[in-house]
């Protein structure tokens, strides 16, 4: 496990040494959604019973950021690595596609959890939370986390060039992300956008990490941890498979 271990200090320091940039700025942008659509939306809309919206939105805001950042991390490491043609260091030594999978995803999950417990710290001062059913709020981390890093592994290595893998993330990360029920609960859409949010694989991530917090979701938590589940294993099952084809890394 020496080639693990060293491959994950690698890339947990690559972002701890910028912790200003890759944790501390992704705080400071949940931070401005929060006051922002608190401070307009608070007095009009009322999600859940007795739960003020701004306490509703903070789950959200708190997972989106685990989730962005997660995704960023390891697609951020890959597609600089490759460009600069510093990947040759990391092919070159004896390091299993299993460690190679290992470390940046647990590296990725890592930053993730760091800038979400951040945002969450900063958040409580503005709503009380009640932290009804903590097990889903660390399982749905854990998964969502898992999930995001998966893709930006995929992102990264599918990606030649920084344009391509900028398109991935508007294209399909930011749209998946901001349509999940971060700022509003899918029940207020209409039937035909309710429908196409079920099949928003991030919308049960929001929703069953939100239920750790006050004990109500749209859908019920053991449906989204199916869902969740299924979508880590099938993603790993394909991060790996692409690793271990050594697809776009090795000539």
């Amino acid at each position: 496990m020496t080639g693990f271990s060293t491959l994950f200090y690698k890339e947990v320091l690559r972002f701890w040494k910028v912790g200003f940039q890759t944790v501390a700025a992704p705080v400071m942008t949940a931070l401005l959604y929060l006051l922002i659509f608190s401070h307009v939306l608070e007095a009009h809309v009322q999600v859940y019973p007795g739960v003020t919206y701004t306490a509703f939105l903070v789950p959200g805001l708190v997972m989106m950021s685990v989730l962005q950042n997660a995704f960023a991390n390891s697609s951020s490491s890959l597609i600089q690595s490759k460009v600069t043609g510093s990947i040759i260091f990391v092919l070159l030594p004896p390091i299993s596609y299993r460690a190679f999978y290992l470390a940046y995803v647990l590296a990725a999950v890592l930053r993730g959890v760091s800038v979400g417990v951040g945002v969450l710290l900063a958040t409580l001062w503005f709503a009380p939370l009640q932290f009804v059913e903590p097990q889903w709020i660390i399982v749905f981390a854990m998964l969502g986390g898992g999930i995001l890093a998966c893709l930006g592994v995929i992102a990264g290595i599918w990606a030649d060039k920084f344009d391509q893998l900028a398109a991935f993330q508007n294209f399909i990360i930011l749209p998946l992300t901001f349509l999940s029920g971060v700022f509003y609960s899918i029940h207020t859409l209409p039937p035909f956008w309710q429908l196409a949010s079920h099949w928003n694989p991030i919308f049960y991530m929001i929703d069953g990490f939100r239920h750790g917090f006050f004990g109500i979701s749209d859908v019920s938590p053991w449906q989204s941890f199916t869902i969740v589940t299924t979508c880590f294993v099938l993603l790993s099952a394909l991060t790996l498979e692409m690793l271990k084809r050594g697809y776009k890394l090795r000539a």
